[in-house]
């Protein structure tokens, strides 16, 4: 027979696994374009040493873009990391609340 108790910072738990996760896959996915922008870098660098005349625009463009990706991922980043702290604060309260045993 299984006790009907359900633990009052579950749902705080299941929220603050998804942002997790949520945050784990963009990460992942901006590692991802990050190392094949790095590469093509490279690639125009290996040819001769330097990025051929024609190119230099697009690559300045296409730098200028992943930096104003960058900066807005660092922005989600830190709302995440936010609402990572703010829900560690309310397990932290539901824990303190559970365990002296206030009912709610």
């Amino acid at each position: 027979m299984t006790s009907p108790y359900v633990r009052p910072d579950a749902a705080a738990l299941g929220e603050l696994e998804r942002v997790l996760r949520h945050l784990t896959d963009e990460l992942a996915a901006w590692r991802r374009r990050c190392l094949k922008a790095e590469a093509e870098m490279q690639a125009l660098k290996a040819r001769d040493g330097m990025v051929p005349g024609d190119q230099v625009h697009k690559v300045t463009g296409r730098m200028l873009d992943l930096e104003r990706e960058n900066l807005d991922l660092r922005n989600r980043v830190d709302r995440a990391r936010d609402m990572v702290a703010r829900l560690q604060q309310r397990l932290a309260f539901l824990e303190t609340e559970h365990d002296s045993g206030v009912p709610r």
